[in-house]
């Protein structure tokens, strides 16, 4: 999945597509166990994708997504004029 997809989700569509995720990890990560590995790039796909949306629902919990970066100048801040200064 893409992180463009995932951003436009809603909330609840992040916990179930969650839900949905971990439950098909569940069961390939069972099938491998029975001797079945015709999954393995499905079940690393999976993992990412999981991480993917924990990580954007922990952005919007933390309220960090889009706020833009504060830079700080090495310069030196301007003296500001004073009124009587400025006549």
């Amino acid at each position: 999945m893409e992180l463009k997809k995932i951003r436009n989700w809603s909330d609840d569509e992040l916990k179930v597509e969650e839900g949905k995720a971990s439950e098909q990890l569940f069961r390939i990560r069972f099938q491998a166990k029975l001797g079945q590995n015709e999954g393995v790039k499905k079940l690393r796909e999976l993992r990412k994708d999981i991480a993917r949306i924990k990580t954007v629902a922990r952005e919007r919990s933390l309220g960090i997504y889009g706020a833009a970066p504060v830079a700080v100048s090495a310069a030196p801040a301007k003296a500001k004029k004073s009124k009587k200064e400025a006549r």
